[in-house]
């Protein structure tokens, strides 16, 4: 090796620590003897640790007990006095800022963290109970629905009543004859617009604010159990295995027909822009159409029982959630758009009814064997706000309110439920009309 070659720095991993600042009296050792006074970052270590100390346990006079013994954070000098670093004490919160080692602006000192917000409070009975005598049993039918004018239709038996939620009064809209039975009721999107689906395959169309048929419109040769509206459009599904597209405007009984199912259609929904169908038929099948197929553009064969519950998500393009019957009891949820998949989740129980929420992202399910209860989801974690029970019977019928903050369950126990389970619009402050306000049990008819 050349001599005239400049000596080299050697690194090494070996890790020498510096004891000048520990507490060896704590553990009953014998400090390390001082060759040199401290140097001046053993004072800056030094003022650190006790900057340290004073921020997370308070002044020097502190206190903590532990069996006993007790310890001064304060001196650090390991006298009887100092033996522990634990403490219980009344007071368990405490400020974020108290356990920083810094100083800060004043300004800030008052700030505090930002509460955690409750969760919303769902009442768990319901805020008007009618009796609806003769409401069918029938998990293939599709007997209330609420309009846009505040008036719901129900369907018990061979007639068909109107509620006017403003003023609860009750009117019967009319009777169908002895030898046919209302099966299925639709409001039109706007107006006072009602069809109804009869036994005998039927549809009519009434003039609710008259009390006036429009007209009867035929083509089904079996009963009607499901209707959907797009605007003048109106969709009918049938025991007979189709769908019927009917222009109200049109002098035909109806201007396309949709196959695709193998088995009474049971649940027909549009999405809320009018370009997409969605059907569920007892043959456990959803398929999806669009304004003018007249085969499936879309079909999902998941379920493994009738798909009667079927809801677009109103707050994203293409959100398509299904419920499946007692073999099944699964809420599936579809990506239209990309033809996938989302997610999957087992209730427990036949799934009867969907509907979403247009006020917040959340959404509602009805159920039958075998616990008939009413389910109130967040979407997507799917958690549940609420369980809400009354009904003996499985909850079939499932409508919801024009203001989005009130449904009206129906049963085969021969009544209607009306329960507040979503919040107002952001920009609504006055209660609904329709709230809780109206208490008591009444008759439907």
């Amino acid at each position: 090796m050349n001599p005239n070659t400049p000596s080299r720095t050697i690194y090494s991993d070996r890790f020498i620590p510096l004891r000048s600042s520990s507490n060896f009296a704590l553990f009953d050792l014998t400090p390390p003897p001082s060759n040199s006074p401290s140097s001046s970052s053993d004072d800056s270590t030094n003022a650190y640790t006790s900057l340290l100390r004073t921020a997370l346990f308070g002044t020097p006079h502190n206190f903590a007990s532990f069996g006993s013994k007790s310890l001064d954070f304060g001196n650090g000098n390991g006298n009887n006095n100092n033996n522990n670093i634990f403490r219980f004490k009344s007071e368990t919160r405490r400020s974020l800022f108290c356990l920083s080692p810094f100083l800060f602006d004043d300004k800030l000192k008052g700030v505090s963290p930002t509460p955690v917000k409750a969760p919303r409070k769902v009442p768990r009975s319901p805020y008007k109970v009618l009796d609806a005598p003769a409401l069918q049993d029938d998990f293939y039918l599709n007997l209330v629905d609420w309009s846009s004018q505040n008036v719901l239709a129900v369907g018990l038996g061979n007639c068909v009543y109107l509620w006017h939620a403003s003023s609860s009064k009750v009117v019967k809209l009319c009777d169908l004859g002895i030898d046919d039975s209302v099966c299925s009721v639709g409001w039109a999107q706007r107006g006072t617009q009602l069809a109804i689906g009869t036994s005998n395959g039927k549809l009519q169309i009434w003039d609710a604010s008259r009390s006036k048929i429009i007209r009867t419109l035929e083509g089904h040769r079996l009963r009607v159990g499901a209707l959907a509206w797009s605007s003048s459009i109106l969709s009918t599904g049938s025991r007979d295995k189709s769908i019927l597209q009917r222009d109200v405007r049109a002098p035909e009984d109806f201007v396309s027909k949709l196959s695709g199912h193998k088995s009474e259609v049971c649940g027909l929904k549009w999405s809320y822009d009018n370009r997409e169908l969605a059907s569920g038929g007892n043959d456990n099948r959803l398929f999806v159409w669009n304004q003018n197929s007249t085969q499936p553009v879309l079909k999902y064969c998941e379920h493994t029982a009738a798909v009667k519950a079927i809801a677009w998500s109103p707050h994203l393009h293409g959100l398509l959630a299904s419920g499946g019957g007692t073999a099944d009891r699964c809420i599936r949820f579809w990506n239209t758009t990309t033809n996938s998949h989302l997610s999957c989740v087992d209730t427990g129980s036949q799934v009867c009814n969907l509907v979403w929420s247009k006020n917040v992202n959340e959404l509602v399910s009805t159920h039958g064997y075998s616990q008939n209860q009413i389910i109130v989801w967040k979407y997507p974690t799917m958690s549940k706000l609420a369980t809400l029970t009354g009904h003996t019977y499985r909850v079939l019928y499932l409508a919801i309110s024009p203001d989005g903050q009130t449904i009206v369950t129906g049963a085969g126990d021969e009544t209607l439920r009306f329960w507040n389970v979503f919040p107002s619009p952001k920009s609504q402050n006055t209660e609904s009309e329709i709230g809780a306000s109206s208490l008591g049990r009444t008759q439907i008819r």
